[in-house]
């Protein structure tokens, strides 16, 4: 059985806290903590009450490598995937997911895959590298941010993160990519996309990405006996109460365990 969890920027601006409770609430069957500005994701105490409290697992922990998030934890991207790391393990989360370092990290970006496969030897712990997607100019050309490019399957991981909201807004065949990631992809954040020059996380099933077919896809490939995890990762801001957000999430939901069969 193929593990659907509930990533806590799932429901920004509110805290992890909510996350929790919302994931609890409406079925799933555990979170995965986005690290960042709340404190509450910063706090390995904190998670770990929050997630006893709510009876939820800590499915998966996102590395704080946003741009907003670089100085959570030490300004040094070392540090704060090695922090992830320990926190996962600390928290019994069997994943990280990473970004690919930006260009301009060049001594994080020259050891990358060495770190992330010494730091999976020595945790045991999945770090998913995760596809990303280019910046579009005013004059319509394409700026990747990250090094070596937007694809990880480009350096070769032992493990992947799949996210359609980045394929569409990068312009990328999902399933494409899907197939060249095998059957190292152990992790997907479901979400969607119309391939807007930015990043939407859209309801599954509300834009133009394949959300249905890799969903049906992965049902009959052993993912999930891989220890493979959909993790919805949506946008929920235009909602005005806590019900109108949980109607969201609902729906997302059974999109996605309907699709898993």
């Amino acid at each position: 059985m193929i593990q659907v969890g509930l990533s806590t920027a799932s429901v920004w601006p509110l805290r992890a806290r909510s996350g929790f409770e919302m994931a609890a609430s409406l079925g799933f069957d555990g979170v995965e903590v986005m690290v960042w500005a709340d404190p509450e994701s910063q706090d390995v105490t904190a998670v770990r009450r929050r997630s006893r409290e709510t009876g939820m697992p800590v499915l998966a922990l996102h590395a704080p490598c946003l741009l907003i998030t670089q100085r959570v934890w030490s300004p040094d991207p070392v540090v704060r995937l090695r922090r992830s790391v320990e926190a996962a393990v600390d928290l019994g989360a069997p994943t990280v997911v990473v970004h690919p370092p930006f260009r301009w990290q060049r001594r994080y970006a020259a050891g990358f895959a060495d770190l992330v496969a010494e730091l999976e030897a020595s945790s045991g712990v999945h770090i998913a590298v995760e596809n990303m997607f280019p910046v579009r100019t005013p004059r319509g050309r394409t700026v990747s941010a990250f090094r070596p490019s937007v694809d990880p399957t480009d350096v070769g991981h032992a493990h992947y993160t799949l996210d359609l909201s980045h394929t569409a807004t990068a312009g990328m065949d999902a399933l494409a990519l899907a197939e060249r990631m095998g059957e190292r992809l152990t992790h997907v954040h479901m979400g969607d996309g119309t391939g807007l020059a930015k990043d939407e996380h859209l309801l599954p099933g509300r834009g133009t990405q394949p959300c249905a077919e890799l969903l049906e896809k992965l049902a009959g490939t052993g993912f999930g006996e891989r220890g493979g995890q959909v993790v919805l990762e949506v946008n929920t801001r235009s909602a005005r109460t806590e019900s109108e957000r949980a109607k969201m999430l609902s729906e997302a939901l059974l999109f996605t365990r309907l699709h898993l069969g």
